[in-house]
């Protein structure tokens, strides 16, 4: 049989893969908590007023390990694995490697100069391969929440701006965004509004659109104020809840048929 004959075509239906990263308190566990049947794994508290199912408090990088292979391999039925959140489970990965190399901070480890990032990202490729057997064997959606945070770019063809990215170390964000379907910011809408400020004369204020202190919504493309993505064609902003995910990724579904 020539190599030729094992060309696929066609899309691929299969569990998304997600990130979702936000401010506290913005509702990115209560969304993940929303997809179908889903299994969190805690690596901070504060699932306290979340009714799910979830682990115990993971406290080290292999304790996570065993709550995702015990996903892979004993029987449940559960259909979403959650992780809640990655930024902490990006300080046990740290713990592991300062263990690793006998230091206390991962600025020291391997003699410094960046090398236990590099070493990090093992154990990040080791979280990720088994996300990634969880979906092909078990047809399972993957979610991963995270913190935001406010970063400098440094734009090559224009001036340099803040702009929302995940509480990572950016080969940690840059690994898990591209293995991700999509990367979805979480954020409150607001409008720019000038009031009247006396002598010094006005300011720009932001002011919430919507009820309850602004509407609540995700960014699904990337911009200059936020790193996100998705791989479905979905429109840039969607409202902040699983059903309006759902419901606009089917549609893009209906308009490929």
């Amino acid at each position: 049989m020539g190599m030729l004959e094992n060309i696929q075509s066609g899309r691929e239906k299969r569990p998304p893969r997600i990130m979702i990263y936000g401010s506290e308190g913005i509702g990115k566990s209560t969304l993940a908590a929303s997809a179908p049947n889903p299994i969190f794994i805690q690596t901070e508290d504060g699932l306290g007023e979340i009714n799910c199912h979830k682990f115990p408090l993971a406290k080290s990088i292999a304790e996570v390990l065993a709550e995702l292979t015990a996903i892979r391999d004993e029987p449940h039925e559960y259909r979403t694995v959650v992780i809640d959140s990655v930024d902490w489970l990006e300080r046990l990965i740290f713990d592991e490697v300062c263990r690793e190399f006998g230091v206390r901070n991962i600025e020291k480890a391997d003699g410094g100069y960046g090398r236990g990032y590099t070493h990090a990202l093992t154990h990040w490729r080791k979280v990720i391969a088994v996300l990634q057997e969880i979906r092909d064997r078990r047809d399972m959606i993957a979610v991963l929440v995270a913190h935001a945070k406010v970063e400098r770019f440094e734009d090559p063809e224009n001036a340099a701006y803040d702009r929302y990215t995940p509480r990572l170390h950016k080969h940690a964000a840059a690994l898990i965004s591209e293995w991700a379907d999509a990367v979805f910011f979480a954020n409150k809408k607001f409008r720019i509004q000038k009031e009247n400020a006396g002598f010094s004369g006005e300011r720009a204020i932001a002011a919430p659109i919507g009820a309850e202190g602004g509407e609540r919504m995700i960014r699904t493309v990337g911009s200059p104020a936020c790193i996100a993505k998705n791989r479905y064609g979905l429109p840039a902003e969607l409202p902040l809840s699983w059903r309006a995910f759902v419901e606009a990724y089917r549609k893009v579904e209906e308009d490929h048929e």
